[in-house]
């Protein structure tokens, strides 16, 4: 769908509204509702192309407001009354699923019993099969598990009309091309295909030639305005690039950090140097079980731990809130990437800090991203940072972990009680509370953690006694 002369004259307010899209009036108003005032530069570029039933590549970086464009671009395609598979996301890693799983939820409360059903490792296949036998319109998933149901018949997808590939990039990067291709052959050739990918290599373009018909492109610039994110730069030499890391964060403080190093090794070398200094690190890399994974994203997402150190790959799909800063201990060869990272901080209103590490070998690589981000960097020397006030940094939150979840019918209100109700804590010292299928992880504030944990194991949630265990902080949880 193109703009009309005359609809292109309106002022930029109405050419970012959503009521310039074909959408229904209770789509419309269920995104009132939802606060979604005004499009996203990459909803405004993408939405009329996709909703127009074009098949799309579209370039942009996590939180520029993607999975609402493709959510209402296949939820524009489904027709609730029938109770077969007729939209399939693919996303590379599991919590990046979950989110995707969320937001559509969100996105599809204005029609009537929309059913989407989250397919990943990590979950026992059993609850998933009879989740898909009562019937799903949208699955959501990874490369890998989805390919199991295929294979032993648990998932049709003779009805698909529209097939999505979030994160393309890191899906290619994780070795997935060969998956998405054997998931892609089963799907209708009919159907419409979505791709976002937050940087465009090589193996995108082969991927659309095979996969998609005459795929219309659209970019949205991956920059952030410069007085969003505070970016310094600071020369440092290999052999002291993990003590650069913890001066930087003597000197600023931040209370959420995510690290980023180009390597495994390096992720594990600097977490366990952040933690003998005393500061709350973990670290996020590919060979993590999915239970080690999610103790560690829960630790960081709930304020329990200051800092994240992580690979990029390990990285994708997060999306935390308030990001204080990001530190990048190595640059990456790929400009592109580099702004992907520093765009996890200084999100909404809020202001970003982006610290940076270089040694000479890679002035090339900041080289390149000082021509994408059309700036040069601004330098300071690591000696002008000097240690403030209070000693090593500390969250303010801690994690417990109570053995029992959805599966033990726990519910968020059940743990909020308890410690509210009979462990006589207030409503303000009590955080974020995730759960999972056979876990629930509470935070709270760090000063009570241990004698919580010691109520709650004394206590009961609902009815039953439960075991209680304080998450450290530390790798190994």
């Amino acid at each position: 769908m193109t703009s009309s002369p005359e609809s292109s004259a309106q002022p930029a307010a109405d050419a970012a509204s959503f009521a310039r899209l074909p959408l229904a009036p209770h789509v419309l108003a269920n995104l009132e509702q939802l606060g979604y005032r005004s499009m996203t530069a990459i909803q405004a570029a993408s939405l009329p192309p996709a909703l127009a039933g074009k098949d799309l590549i579209a370039q942009a970086a996590t939180g520029s407001g993607k999975t609402a464009a493709f959510g209402l671009a296949l939820l524009a395609n489904l027709n609730p009354r029938r109770f077969a598979v007729q939209a399939m996301v693919l996303c590379p890693t599991r919590e990046l699923a979950d989110q995707v799983t969320a937001e559509i939820r969100r996105l599809a409360r204005a029609e009537d019993n929309v059913k989407v059903v989250t397919l990943c490792g990590g979950v026992a296949l059993r609850g998933q099969t009879a989740s898909l036998e009562h019937g799903a319109h949208i699955v959501v998933g990874t490369p890998g598990r989805i390919m199991d149901h295929l294979e032993r018949q648990h998932l049709a997808l003779d009805a698909l009309n529209t097939l999505v590939l979030d994160e393309a990039d890191r899906m290619l990067d994780m070795g997935f091309h060969d998956d998405i291709a054997t998931v892609a052959r089963q799907c209708p050739k009919t159907r419409q295909t979505l791709l976002f990918s937050a940087t465009y290599p090589e193996g995108i373009a082969a991927l659309a030639q095979r996969f998609m018909r005459d795929p219309q492109t659209v970019k949205v610039a991956s920059q952030h305005a410069a007085a969003k994110i505070r970016q310094l730069w600071f020369e440092v030499a290999d052999s002291a690039r993990l003590h650069a890391v913890s001066q930087l964060l003597g000197h600023f403080r931040p209370e959420s950090t995510l690290a980023f190093c180009n390597t495994k090794q390096q992720c594990r070398d600097l977490a366990e140097v952040l933690q003998a200094q005393g500061i709350s690190a973990l670290a996020l890399y590919g060979e993590l079980e999915q239970r080690e994974r999610d103790q560690v994203l829960v630790q960081f997402a709930n304020r329990s731990c200051s800092v994240l150190v992580a690979t990029d790959v390990a990285a994708r799909g997060l999306d935390i809130a308030s990001l204080a800063a990001v530190i990048n201990v190595d640059v990456t060869p790929d400009a592109e990437v580099h702004v992907h990272r520093i765009g996890r901080t200084g999100r909404g209103d809020a202001e970003g800090l982006a610290l940076n590490l270089a040694s000479m070998d890679e002035m090339g690589f900041v080289g390149r991203i000082e021509q994408l981000q059309g700036r040069a960097s601004e330098w300071q020397p690591l000696s002008s940072l000097t240690p403030a006030a209070g000693g090593p940094l500390v969250p303010p939150m801690a994690t417990l972990q109570i053995v029992g979840g959805r599966k033990d019918k726990i519910r968020a209100g059940d743990v909020l009680g308890a410690l509210t109700g009979e462990a006589g804590y207030a409503r303000e010292q009590v955080g974020k509370i995730n759960v999972n299928e056979f876990s629930t992880y509470v935070a709270v504030d760090r000063a009570i953690a241990a004698e919580a944990a010691r109520r709650l194991s004394a206590g009961r949630i609902k009815g039953k006694t439960v075991r209680v265990r304080l998450l450290t902080g530390q790798s190994g949880d």
